[in-house]
């Protein structure tokens, strides 16, 4: 009797890419923010053409354009030092926290100025007016209490028509502190790694991202709803649990094709049958224009068909929320 021959184990895909040279591929990639929210706002109205979210989308454009206006001038950061980073990691702690500690009053000063710049490009009979006016107008133990809400995910007493206009200062802020710290300290940074949530601030991603160009060759990125920093996750592993088995890719069809092409879809719903969770993943090689938040926010539909299905998002995009309509007035500051 002969012994069975053991069919040799598939490498994964890090081994590949350790096989095919591309060793030096970052596991963790800085947001730049000088354009990134310019990226941004020139997908969303790309994406707006022909929606049926169209003015919405196109409102959150405008709102991106006055972020990179005020992205262009970066402002001085009390940073971290690289003790400081090297002890959050030892800790197994994000170095730039979002959810603990006191922001900087130099958040609620841009974000009042970025909306400042949205009020006097929004037509005078645009409904986002008021929402706009609103935040400008709110004082500042209320925007500190709107904002915690906001990042801890606590939906009751947030006010969800503001919210997405909070979410995006938020963003730029948090952005910036990455960016700089990422350059005083590229080493510590450089060695920054996760799974669910991101290794630089802990806020849970937005959708992952296939990268390609600019050394890039197809590597997954999961992309951070919050400071837009990006970290390397391999290929059909879901992003909540880690399951490798079971994992299913859902796409919206074409109209007027009929055949199946979720695998030429730019943007897809990966599915785990482990844990039954999804999270986006578009793919820079598909659509060399793919921007995480914005094709995210251009997908609903997608998010609808795959909640039906009985899957539940692993992930969060700021600048669409959804919550109880008794309780988003905030409580008096």
């Amino acid at each position: 009797m002969t012994n069975p021959i053991t069919p040799p184990e598939l490498p994964s895909p890090e081994q590949i890419v350790l096989r095919a040279g591309l060793a030096d591929i970052p596991s963790f990639v800085a947001p730049q923010p000088a354009t990134l929210f310019a990226e941004r706002a020139l997908r969303l109205r790309q994406q707006a053409a022909g929606h049926a979210l169209r003015e919405y989308l196109l409102l959150m454009a405008v709102l991106c354009e006055a972020l990179h206006e005020r992205a262009r001038t970066p402002p001085a950061f009390d940073l971290p030092s690289a003790d400081d980073i090297a002890a959050a990691l030892q800790r197994g702690e994000p170095p730039l926290p979002s959810r603990h500690g006191p922001r900087p009053a130099l958040w609620r000063a841009e974000l009042r100025a970025a909306l400042q710049q949205v009020l006097a490009r929004l037509a005078p009979d645009n409904p986002a007016r008021s929402a706009v006016q609103t935040v400008i107008a709110w004082p500042d133990d209320t925007l500190e209490q709107q904002a915690d809400r906001l990042l801890a995910g606590i939906t009751l007493g947030l006010n969800m028509a503001t919210a997405p206009l909070l979410a995006a200062g938020l963003q730029l802020h948090w952005a910036q502190r990455a960016a700089a710290a990422a350059a005083a300290h590229p080493e510590a940074f450089a060695a920054l790694s996760g799974r669910s949530y991101c290794p630089c601030c802990g806020s849970l991603p937005t959708a992952s991202i296939t990268r390609s160009g600019q050394g890039f060759k197809g590597q997954r990125y999961l992309h951070c709803s919050v400071c837009g920093s990006q970290w390397r996750m391999e290929m059909v592993h879901c992003s909540h649990c880690g399951a490798h088995e079971g994992i299913q890719y859902q796409a919206l069809q074409p109209a007027g094709e009929t055949g199946a092409p979720a695998t030429r879809a730019a943007v897809e719903a990966e599915t785990c049958e482990a844990c039954h969770h999804y999270l986006k993943i578009v793919h820079q090689e598909r659509d060399a224009h793919v921007e995480p938040v914005a094709d995210d926010l251009a997908t609903l539909t997608l998010d609808l068909l795959v909640s039906e299905a009985g899957y539940q998002r692993h992930g969060t995009n700021l600048l669409l929320l959804f919550g109880d309509s008794e309780s988003v007035q905030p409580e008096p500051a």
